[in-house]
């Protein structure tokens, strides 16, 4: 970062870095959160330069009042930024301000007492049933060599069908699901939280068809899913496939590897499913997290109503 892009006191712009390479080394954020949050600090200081007639220093951050913060978020909303995009920037400031704090260097008691602001809520748009079926199976796939084509079945199906996200898909070793006995798998997705999936006899079908195919070793303490140099399977090559197959099927741009996610929660909840069981198959840590599907399945719900009520 070129210096003359800050608008910032020495003082603050070495804490600044400090603060940023922290984030990329002990804390391991990816390098595009490490981006935005510089980012959306840089923006700050250009807010604070005009508020405070002239640079910052970390003197003129050191106690800085939720009425200074606002300031700025109402400066960034005049300018466009949505919901998502100011509260990113508010996490940012905190964690910058809390940075300082830690050192003695200021009090972040303004920023934790600011509010963030509302995110808006936005439904997941799973397929239909028919277009999930379409899109798992490997006569849908569009790879011209056959052991790729099973390789897309075979993660889409577990997307689908155990309602994986596709971390956690491609994650898997070459030990696990090693038979068609397997039947359960433990998988660890967010925060290192360990949960049990079953795992549908038409996944386990694909997968055999894969490891029949494929042309590498499977080492069992290796990755399950290889690229098609023998590689680690990169989530990219998953979604870019999608996006072909999105186009062959004429589906909509939601049709993503993780709308195969929220069909398999939606189409559980059409079909009877238990909210508080959904909520352990996919691995969310608060049930409010799941209740987002119960808006997703109108056309089934309207279905019960005419169906159950008297008067209808």
């Amino acid at each position: 970062m070129q210096e003359f892009l800050i608008p910032a006191k020495p003082d603050l712009q070495a804490a600044r870095e400090s603060w940023l390479k922290m984030l990329a080394r002990e804390r391991r954020l990816s390098p595009a959160t490490v981006e935005a949050y510089e980012r959306d600090t840089r923006q700050f200081l250009h807010f604070l330069t005009g508020h405070c007639g002239g640079s910052p220093g970390i003197s003129d951050i050191a106690t800085l009042r939720p009425a200074d913060l606002r300031g700025f978020l109402a400066a960034r909303r005049n300018a466009g930024a949505g919901a998502r995009t100011l509260g990113r920037g508010l996490a940012g400031i905190r964690s910058l301000l809390r940075f300082l704090e830690r050192r003695g260097l200021a009090n972040a008691a303004g920023a934790a007492a600011l509010r963030a602001p509302r995110q808006p809520k936005s439904l997941p748009k799973p397929l239909t049933a028919s277009d999930a079926r379409h899109v798992v199976s490997v006569e849908g796939q569009l790879a011209e060599e056959p052991w790729i084509a099973a390789r897309d079945a075979a993660v889409l199906t577990l997307l689908y069908g155990s309602g994986l996200r596709i971390s956690e898909a491609l994650g898997l070793s070459a030990a696990d699901l090693a038979s068609e006995a397997d039947t359960v798998l433990r998988v660890t997705g967010k925060g290192g939280k360990t949960r049990l999936v079953p795992v549908l006899p038409v996944a386990l079908r694909a997968i055999a068809e894969y490891r029949k195919l494929c042309p590498y070793y499977l080492d069992p303490k290796g990755l399950l899913f290889r690229g098609a140099r023998g590689g680690p399977l990169n989530p990219a090559i998953v979604q870019r496939d999608m996006a072909k197959l999105r186009s062959a099927l004429n589906l909509p741009d939601t049709a993503t590897p993780h709308a195969l996610r929220h069909s398999f929660a939606t189409h559980l909840l059409g079909r009877g499913g238990d909210l508080r069981t959904i909520q352990e198959l996919l691995g969310h840590a608060s049930l409010s997290t799941t209740q987002v599907y119960t808006g997703v399945d109108t056309a089934r719900l309207l279905e019960i109503y005419e169906s159950a009520h008297p008067r209808a």
